[in-house]
């Protein structure tokens, strides 16, 4: 069993599913392992960054067509912003084929496969046909069953309370 790797899925609308997805990120590069994180619907500079920036065995790629949330992108943004996941989640793909990475992060997934900002049918049978030794970790609001049936760990984040619902932006080094 020591080559088998797992799906995780942290789904939910409450925080800490990409500072879970991170954690496993941070423990599994103490450990030599190659780290793969591909973050959707993320533009904005965030403190995580820097942070996996500085340590030479994780790769992080992100990037949408602008800062904007999708709700507010126009068809040309949104087009643009699928063309970007794709091209990312495509290179992450060609990097677990090739042996460099260990784990695969694939942060907000869940959502853009949900809103059609990622090729559905990759997505699908990368899951469905996951490399047995690949540590796969999947983030976003919400899980469907086929993923949830594919899981090895599930974990949901449900939200009781967050200084947003009282007005208070997100703030650099806590939520960003």
């Amino acid at each position: 069993m020591q080559n088998t790797g797992y799906i995780h899925v942290y789904y939910g609308f409450g925080k800490g599913k990409t500072t879970a997805a991170l954690g496993l990120a941070l423990r599994a590069a103490g450990y030599k392992k190659k780290v793969v994180i591909v973050q959707f619907l993320k533009n904005i500079k965030s403190g995580e960054e820097p942070a996996l920036s500085s340590l030479g065995n994780i790769t992080l790629m992100r990037g949408q067509a602008s800062d904007s949330f999708t709700y507010q992108m126009n068809r040309s943004q949104l087009a643009l912003t699928r063309r970007i996941h794709d091209m990312n989640f495509y290179k992450a793909l060609e990097l677990v084929s090739e042996s460099k990475c260990d784990m695969l992060i694939l942060d907000e997934v869940l959502d853009a496969y949900q809103m059609g900002l990622i090729d559905p049918d990759a997505f699908e049978n990368f899951v469905k046909n996951k490399p047995k030794a690949l540590e796969l970790v999947l983030t976003g609001h919400m899980a469907e069953g086929w993923i949830l049936e594919r899981a090895d760990y599930i974990s949901e984040m449900v939200k009781k309370k967050h200084p947003y619902d009282a007005g208070i932006k997100a703030r650099a080094g806590i939520e960003f």
